[in-house]
């Protein structure tokens, strides 16, 4: 038996070994792959992956709050990783770890499933820059996204990504949004708005932005995927916005990491309809 597992801290809201083992199952390798969760603090990241493929494991997932502790520390990178600057699966080989990005991919086969385009040509809104904000930035930017307004509470952290995007694609025009009023008119004239920060992880969080920063015509996605709505995508709604959560960018990351672990295509559909029936229903 091969296992994989998705490793995080905390790890209980986690909905990966759901679809992964729904998949498994739907593609009869039952007897030869399981899927499951370990609760590892950032400061044992590194000592923990080392032991993982002596008790038979494959490769695993990595979830807040590891993928930069596994981007620092690991020697063998992939581009997807390098590029992104975090490490959200981590692949077993004969010689050795190598970690992988596949949000970047999650999240753009995610726009196209949605809303049935990605990112160019828009101006790109994005609301939290820490470690998944920043993913999708430079997803967006990478994949022709005319400009991006970059909206945090830390200024540094702001500074530091527009630095970074600036490099990668200088040709993106860039903007900062650290307040609050300047948000709002900032989000209503985006294109496509990201909800990246952790704010609506808790059902009750309230949305970060007020109706009045959406319209119609817009199309907002909220990385969140535990609920069908959170408060920002109710707020953006209520405008007239184009809505999705984060289900459909966790569904196809997933469905990339399966591939590199195992070289077998998974059953994306079993996968989709597992998600669907734990969050909708």
């Amino acid at each position: 038996m091969k296992k994989l597992a998705v490793l995080g801290h905390p790890i209980g809201h986690t909905l990966s070994p759901v679809m992964h083992n729904a998949s498994i199952q739907a593609l009869g390798l039952g007897q030869e792959y399981e899927y499951g969760k370990l609760d590892v603090p950032p400061g044992e990241l590194l000592v923990r992956l080392a032991q993982l493929p002596a008790e038979g494991y494959a490769g695993v997932n990595l979830t807040i709050p590891l993928k930069e502790v596994a981007f620092q520390g690991l020697t063998q990178l992939a581009d997807s990783a390098k590029i992104l600057g975090a490490v959200n699966t981590v692949e077993f080989t004969a010689d050795g770890m190598i970690g992988h990005n596949t949000d970047g991919y999650g999240f753009l086969q995610a726009l196209e499933e949605a809303f049935g385009r990605t990112v160019a040509g828009d101006s790109v809104f994005v609301l939290g820059c820490g470690g998944a904000g920043r993913a999708v930035a430079l997803m967006a930017a990478l994949n022709g996204a005319k400009s991006l307004t970059l909206a945090d509470v830390d200024a540094q952290r702001v500074s530091n990504l527009e630095k970074e995007i600036s490099r990668i694609a200088p040709a993106v025009n860039l903007f900062q949004c650290l307040e609050p009023a300047a948000q709002v008119q900032a989000c209503r004239a985006a294109d496509l708005v990201i909800q990246a920060s952790p704010v609506g992880m808790k059902k009750e969080d309230p949305s970060l932005l007020p109706p009045e920063a959406f319209r119609a015509g817009q199309r907002a996605f909220d990385l969140i995927y535990m609920y069908p709505e959170t408060a920002f995508l109710s707020a953006a709604k209520s405008s007239g916005a184009r809505i999705a959560n984060g289900l459909g960018m966790l569904l196809h990351q997933g469905a990339k990491a399966f591939k590199i672990w195992t070289n077998i295509s998974p059953d994306v559909s079993a996968m989709r309809k597992a998600l669907e029936e734990k969050v909708y229903s």
